[in-house]
């Protein structure tokens, strides 16, 4: 079978296949089998899958096809993929008819196998059949494109269908795009995409306006996801709680307590009653801002309304005492847990872990990083992240790195997050060996390729004296393809000021904005604190004209030395009449 591709952002090359395939017909394979649920129901794993499948294809006449399709269901359900594709290829080899649904089933498993591009193989085998193209068909293939990312791709297919007429989108076809759009950060997009179904014959419906008043709210722009609203109610379309969830959610995180309120009155007024989701999404915001109590009373509220806190009320009230450095109460609502018939869940013991990590109270955090696995559950990615950042802040390495070798043998894959806390990690207690080969071995895999990453290590090299290494990295950045960031150009000019090489950070300065990138308050702050630290007042005056020209200001550290060096030599003032007024503060 010759496989096609799409790759690269090139033009999609099944195109071609389109123009005929109106005028197909399906097989429809309707033989009658005695069959039924019981036998499904009895498929558990893949060996009664594949005991049934052997079943059917011996029985005469064979079983309808709607009993494979439903067989490769069950098996997509179970994540037996490759299964379902090695059934796929025996039903062809034994001559089996096929339909447009089990040929959506087996796109589904490439998708879901992230092999979108081994799914478009799949479109010849419609048309060998006489089978056509349904819109369940390229609606799957959408949602498998954007599962991988592939905007563009994604995009590009859609117009296609649209603007060729290969089938008229519906709504989960709508909903499928905007979906993928909104999770990845494409709020205008979705928008606009909005505006053309209102026009045109397939109309939005209340799950489509969720998904674009949901991604509008997690930009921040509520207001224009309330005007949206107001025009549903307009347009005859009632919202729902998920509607009300989303929107109440973005008035929370930028704190619009007062627009919180008059929504939570509209919601109850349209008979439309706060669930657990919204008690959650209101105690979560309250504690973000330290509103401890409210959420408390919030709480007590869904419970007299008959509405049961879950693990999730509860987690966000122990995080809102977390951050508050109250670990004692946040202990006790952990420990009221198993009381109440609540099982505590991996997120809830990541919060309590990192509150005490925070404190440095890290016997404590080790002590309930140690009693998830004896409960019989398993760290995820965050726990381990939160444990390690929490040995290193104490200097704890050995058991960083017991910790760290525990995590891999249990095959959790670090993150680059992961990595980031174990570079600073030996970084900070001078291991710079060992980071520098844990460095050499990620850049050799080319999994990570964010300046973020580099900064990490061009950082930790400064600050333990490599500067000349610091420097080899940095100025080999631009041949990897990566541009420094502000935090990147930082980070040199600091170096090069606790060397008290001058010249250098200027140059690294004049760098900095010959390629677009601006400086800002950090780093003129950290050259002051560079002449500071030289006791170059001189130099320093002259540098504050131009740090005034561009309206930056002492920061708490540059004016603590400034403050220290004034009290041992009061003449200094005399040197630097230039002073900003804002600078004294």
């Amino acid at each position: 079978m010759k496989r096609i591709s799409l790759r690269n952002g090139n033009a999609i090359p099944f195109i071609s296949f389109f123009p005929n395939s109106h005028s197909a017909s399906a097989i429809s394979g309707k033989g009658k089998v005695g069959l039924n649920s019981s036998n499904f129901d009895k498929v558990k794993s893949l060996d009664d899958a594949v005991n049934l499948f052997n079943q059917m294809v011996r029985m005469k006449p064979l079983p309808s096809l709607v009993h494979f399709s439903k067989l490769f269901n069950n098996m997509i359900s179970m994540k037996h993929y490759i299964a379902v594709l090695s059934l796929f290829r025996e039903m062809q080899k034994l001559g089996i008819p096929i339909n447009v649904f089990i040929l959506t089933g087996v796109i589904n498993s490439y998708c879901l196998m992230h092999r979108f591009d081994y799914a478009f193989s799949v479109l010849p085998i419609y048309l060998k059949n006489g089978i056509p193209f349904g819109i369940v068909t390229f609606t799957t293939l959408l949602r498998g494109i954007f599962a991988e990312n592939k905007v563009k791709d994604a995009v590009e297919l859609f117009k296609k269908l649209v603007r060729d007429k290969v089938c008229e989108p519906d709504v989960v076809m709508y909903a499928t795009v905007m979906n993928g759009l909104s999770k990845r950060g494409h709020t205008q997009k979705t928008v606009s995409l909005l505006r053309l179904m209102e026009q045109g014959n397939t109309k939005p419906d209340i799950y489509i306006y969720n998904i674009v008043i949901d991604s509008l709210c997690k930009d921040g722009n509520c207001d224009v996801a309330i005007t949206l609203l107001n025009e549903m109610k307009q347009r005859g379309i009632p919202s729902n709680i998920v509607t009300y969830n989303s929107t109440v959610d973005g008035l929370c995180r930028i704190g619009q307590w007062e627009k919180v309120k008059i929504l939570l009155s509209e919601m109850v007024n349209h008979n439309i009653y706060p669930n657990v989701c919204t008690f959650n999404i209101l105690t979560h915001g309250l504690c973000k801002e330290g509103n401890v109590e409210d959420a408390v009373e919030v709480m007590k509220y869904m419970v007299e309304k008959g509405v049961e806190p879950n693990i999730i009320t509860y987690s966000a009230i122990m995080d809102g005492y977390c951050l508050r450095g109250q670990l004692d109460r946040a202990r006790r609502i952990f420990d009221s847990l198993i009381e109440k018939g609540i099982e505590p869940n991996i997120f809830s013991y990541s919060i309590l872990i990192n509150g005490y990590c925070k404190k440095k109270k890290v016997d404590e955090a080790m002590q309930l990083f140690c009693e998830i696995s004896q409960k019989g559950s398993k760290p995820d990615i965050v726990t381990y992240s939160t444990i390690l950042q929490g040995l290193f802040e104490v200097g704890r390495t050995g058991d960083a790195k017991q910790i760290y070798a525990e995590m891999l043998s249990a095959g959790t894959k670090p993150d680059i997050y992961t990595h980031a806390i174990l570079l600073n990690g030996y970084f900070k207690c001078g291991l710079v060996e060992e980071a520098m080969s844990l460095f050499n071995k990620l850049e050799r895999s080319g999994e990570y390729t964010k300046i973020a990453f580099y900064n990490v290590v061009i950082n930790g090299l400064c600050k333990n004296g490599k500067l000349n290494e610091a420097h080899v990295l940095f100025e080999k950045l631009s041949f990897l393809g990566l541009l420094p960031d502000v935090r990147t150009y930082n980070v040199m000019i600091n170096g090069f000021c606790l060397e008290g090489l001058f010249d250098e950070a200027k140059d690294i300065l004049g760098k900095m904005e010959d390629n677009g990138c601006s400086p800002n308050n950090v780093t003129y702050n950290v050259i002051v604190q560079g002449f500071l630290r030289c006791n170059k007042i001189s130099e320093m005056a002259s540098f504050m004209k131009e740090m005034a020209g561009r309206d930056f200001s002492f920061d708490a550290t540059s004016a603590e030395f400034l403050v220290n060096i004034v009290r041992e030599n009061p003449s200094v003032l005399d040197m630097i009449p230039e002073l900003h007024s804002k600078n004294k503060k």
